[in-house]
């Protein structure tokens, strides 16, 4: 798929992936704005760069969507006032498909002839492009470069009499990897693609239905999980109840395995399995593979924390807080030179001299991507007196680029695609670098042997074994090769 441009805020050597949204809905209770701007607060990790807010009052809709983060554009009084209603949907974002601009920005509405619909979308459509060009061709006019719209659209050309019907016949002509939740004037509408890739979540509030893209968000709110959405099913939530439907073929769900290693934060439990356990026991299978001698063990901090630990408690060693993360750093604007950009990394991560100095330091990140952060962390640790740098990722390395919702780099921009092992430890500047087999992964997960037929997650970026086929990739490869041959003709001619 065709991506947006790097928002204008990122740096572009910013080595950490990022999920393009985070999906919150809450159907027929008091305070739904208020609520939703708490659920999409639980899921900021999701997406930094805008933040958006539709609500029903029983007449009208009501949306708000910003450029910026939730406690920025949705704190302090007059919420309720400026989007009334007992039921809201949210959304969060970091873009990927589209640009970086306000009219991409969630949950969208239309007004369609059986009434108002506004939906926000987690994920990624892999034959996005095909569909617009379809409708644009047809006459239908977009408003904004985002995939959801398409999502839209389709409902409001399907022929069906009632609008779940318009909804499962719009999903039947989507693929790729979505967690969606749609408003009506009557219903609070989830839906999960047919494996699963992407999480959402069913929750109760007093008795009324909450949907999210991760627990965490229910607990913020106050809400008890329920069960997650099953892959391939749609929830359709009214006056009535719940109900629910599932009407694509029986497939096996393949859940996105990234969601454990990096997005969901620690205290959310994603398809039955805690984070913050999986995430320890990611540690302990690396010190049991990949294993050095050493006197403490650091992290990378966020993320790199549970896995360090579990990887302390394995090896034996001592787990320190040897980096401390600045939380009030803000973002990391584009600088104009190489040292600003370093100074900027020193805002976020500073050396604590006192753990690291004379030390054999083993230094576990989460998972390594183009490498820029990785050495300019150990180039830190290194400048704060550590004896040995080995550094280890809770991952296997990332050798294939995401068309799901992650925006992750195409393979030359991967450096576990363009270098060996030997070279990357040269690269990073470290004595030693380790990372996690996808057996060890698998085997964190508590899933068993990886099965090559029919792997039970989606774990292509280590593998290359892509869950479905990527339509979209195919057709511009296929442009590209016929104009190679074209300019080929032409030269030879």
């Amino acid at each position: 798929m065709t991506l947006g441009p790097c928002p204008a805020w990122r740096d572009p050597d910013d080595d950490a992936p990022r999920l393009e949204c985070g999906v919150f809905g809450v159907f027929d209770v008091e305070g739904a704005a208020q609520l939703t701007a708490l659920g999409l607060h639980a899921l900021q990790h999701r997406g930094q760069e805008a933040c958006g807010i539709a609500a029903f009052d029983g007449t009208h809709f009501h949306t708000e969507r910003h450029m910026g983060q939730v406690a920025e554009v949705f704190s302090g009084p007059g919420l309720e006032e400026r989007l009334p209603g007992r039921s809201a949907i949210g959304h969060t974002r970091y873009s990927t498909a589209g640009g970086s601009v306000l009219r991409n920005v969630q949950p969208m509405f239309a007004d369609l002839e059986a009434g108002g619909v506004a939906m926000a979308h987690n994920g990624n459509l892999t034959n996005f492009l095909t569909l617009r060009e379809q409708l644009v061709a047809d006459g239908h006019i977009f408003q904004s470069t985002s995939d959801s719209e398409v999502i839209l659209q389709l409902i409001a050309v399907s022929r069906k009499a009632k609008f779940v019907d318009r909804f499962i016949d719009a999903l039947r002509q989507i693929e790729g990897g979505y967690a969606l939740v749609a408003l009506t004037n009557k219903k609070l509408i989830g839906a999960r693609d047919p494996l699963g890739i992407r999480p959402l979540v069913l929750g109760d509030l007093g008795g009324r239905p909450v949907l999210a893209s991760e627990t965490r968000a229910l607990d913020m709110v106050g809400a008890t999980f329920v069960r997650d959405v099953e892959h391939g099913e749609i929830v359709v939530i009214s006056r009535d109840g719940v109900e629910s439907l599932r009407p694509f073929p029986a497939a096996k769900a393949r859940p996105c395995v990234f969601e454990y290693v990096y997005f969901a934060m620690p205290d959310s439990v994603v398809n039955g399995r805690s984070v913050y356990e999986v995430r320890k026991r990611l540690g302990r299978r690396l010190a049991e593979e990949s294993g050095v001698e050493a006197d403490v063990v650091v992290p990378v901090p966020d993320s790199g924390v549970p896995a360090a630990l579990g990887f302390a408690q394995a090896a034996g060693l001592p787990f320190e807080m040897g980096i401390i993360r600045n939380h009030y750093a803000g973002r990391t604007f584009i600088q104009p030179n190489q040292n600003a950009r370093e100074l900027g990394v020193r805002m976020k991560l500073s050396p604590n001299k006192a753990v690291l100095a004379g030390k054999r330091v083993i230094l576990v990140d989460d998972s390594i991507v183009r490498g820029t952060n990785s050495v300019r962390v150990v180039r830190m640790v290194r400048e704060a007196g550590a004896k040995e740098v080995h550094l280890r990722s809770a991952s296997p390395a990332i050798r294939f680029p995401d068309f799901y919702g992650i925006d992750m780099p195409d393979r030359e921009h991967l450096i576990a695609a363009q270098k060996t092992i030997p070279q990357m430890a040269r690269h990073f500047g470290v004595d030693s670098l380790g990372f996690l087999s996808v057996e060890g992964l698998y085997w964190a997960m508590g899933a068993g042997p990886r099965d090559a037929a029919c792997p039970q997650f989606t774990d292509h970026y280590f593998t290359g074994d892509y869950p479905t086929r990527l339509l979209d990739r195919e057709i511009a490869e296929g442009r590209n090769e016929q104009a190679e041959r074209q300019l080929s003709f032409l030269i030879d001619a």
